[in-house]
């Protein structure tokens, strides 16, 4: 099992993972700290984080006879991509969390696991080939991802929940195996490094943060443009800025990611120059012209009307423009019916006519 180990980690490299781990599934302490969060309501209007019970905390209830967890990590960050910093500071353009400039990470990883799984599989002798029980996860079931690869030893959380590794940074994607091959666990080399620092905790523009490894999902700029599907609450558009799709800044300002290392997989370079587009231009995509420019794209699945109502706040945060105006009116005309997108389209206008009236 050690030298398979072993294995393993060099057939994932070949793959194109940065790292692999293997983990047990105890995680006991991890399920202390979601019960709490979701009690508190951290998670808003993502019942999926609760409703399949204690499967996310116990992965032998998710995939019987689990026993251990192989953990990978991919860089994500495009090496083509404008400044994150630059974009944010232009009204006029759209800032996309920059995970999602590619295209969607979901199917390369899997496959990418299917692949490693399938190697393991032709690898073990015959009486273990045939017991070898195991099924690949991307951010797609009840998994506690960043728990199992700060185990692992991928990693740290971080005082922003995401995980952070001291050489990498945290620009990059995880992925599972779960398996009921007993091999050795990884030694978890890693230890919190975050220190005093609390950069995090200050950037962040709606104040989601609410204390170390604390995350308010309702307050969340990625939750309030990606997860929520109905209005955003006033309180938090003006901070939003131009974010229309996620938000990056407790990445941006962590001293850790300067050892990222930019992604050497071509389907995560820029597509359609997401990376600094111009608000009005994306605004006028009608449904369809949006569904074949995202084909392929993470983006895809927030649909084409919470993509117009994100735009349209980051279209009220913009600059003093007559164009700007025109065109949330012509949205105002084409969706009279829709109480929702009328509602930001509103709102955005109002913030048009102040800016006018300064």
């Amino acid at each position: 099992m050690q030298q398979l180990s072993l294995s393993i980690s060099a057939w994932a490299a070949e793959l194109g993972f940065q790292q692999l781990g293997i983990a047990d599934i105890d995680l006991s302490l991890h399920e202390e700290y979601l019960d709490r969060w979701l009690q508190a309501g951290y998670h808003g209007e993502m019942d999926y984080m609760q409703k399949h019970g204690s499967k996310r905390s116990h992965p032998e209830q998710l995939v019987d006879d689990t026993c251990r967890v192989i953990s990978v990590r991919m860089d994500y960050l495009p090496a083509d991509c404008e400044l994150s910093d630059e974009v944010l500071a232009d009204p006029t353009k759209g800032f996309i969390s920059r995970y999602a400039l590619g295209r969607d990470y979901h199917k390369l990883m899997r496959n990418r696991l299917q692949k490693l799984a399938d190697r393991i599989r032709q690898q073990l002798p015959e009486h273990l080939s045939n017991q070898f029980g195991y099924r690949v996860f991307v951010d797609s079931a009840p998994v506690l991802e960043k728990a199992l690869a700060e185990k692992a030893g991928l990693g740290w959380i971080g005082k922003h929940t995401n995980l952070i590794n001291q050489k990498a940074g945290s620009w990059f994607f995880l992925g599972e195996i779960y398996t009921n091959l007993p091999l050795p666990v990884t030694e978890t080399g890693e230890h919190n490094h975050c220190g005093t620092c609390t950069a995090c905790i200050d950037i962040c523009p709606t104040r989601a943060i609410v204390a170390p490894y604390q995350v308010d999902a309702r307050r969340c700029i990625s939750y309030l443009t990606i997860e929520l599907h109905g209005s955003i609450p006033i309180e938090f558009r003006k901070d939003m800025g131009n974010r229309i799709y996620g938000c990056d800044d407790c990445q941006l300002c962590c001293p850790w990611n300067r050892f990222s290392q930019p992604t050497g997989e071509k389907d995560f370079l820029t597509r359609h120059p997401l990376d600094a587009p111009d608000l009005v231009e994306l605004f006028g995509w009608d449904e369809a012209t949006f569904l074949k420019q995202m084909e392929g794209s993470a983006i895809r699945r927030i649909g084409h009307r919470r993509w117009l109502r994100n735009i349209s706040v980051a279209l009220g945060n913009s600059a003093k423009s007559r164009t700007v105006v025109e065109a949330l009116e012509k949205r105002k005309r084409q969706y009279s019916d829709d109480e929702m997108l009328l509602e930001h389209f509103d709102w955005a206008l109002k913030q048009q006519l102040q800016l006018d009236r300064r």
